[in-house]
């Protein structure tokens, strides 16, 4: 199994900035991926950005320019640097990686974790 661990949420004002970090664990035998999605009350989950491997990132379009995802392979980890804050970033961020188990054998395995709260305000 994987499990993820995130951290960083908080409370921020507008023009702020915060650091989401996500560690992935267990009989992991490749990560493929690793991203960050969101969701608001009421609304649709929907992927702020992902990164593969290899390195290729992906960033919705309400976020391009403000926010950069950065992982280290060795750590199994992703992070989200989160600048120029606007209330509508305002939303439960979730993590998420598809990866390939390992035991018992080799298996591609989705695994999100609990989420962290990010509160902007006015």
């Amino acid at each position: 199994q994987v499990q993820l661990v995130e951290s960083g949420g908080g409370l921020v004002q507008a023009g702020g900035s915060l650091r989401l970090s996500c560690a992935a664990s267990g009989s992991i035998f490749r990560i493929n991926a690793m991203g960050w999605y969101r969701q608001a009350p009421g609304k649709q989950r929907e992927l702020v950005a992902a990164v593969t491997s290899g390195g290729s990132t992906n960033y919705a379009d309400s976020v391009k320019g403000r926010f950069t995802i950065s992982r280290d392979n060795a750590k199994n980890t992703v992070n989200l640097q989160m600048n120029s804050l606007k209330p509508e970033d305002t939303a439960v961020y979730y993590c998420n990686t598809k990866a390939i188990v390992a035991a018992p054998t080799y298996r591609n395995v989705e695994v999100w974790g609990q989420g962290t709260l990010v509160t902007v305000s006015s």
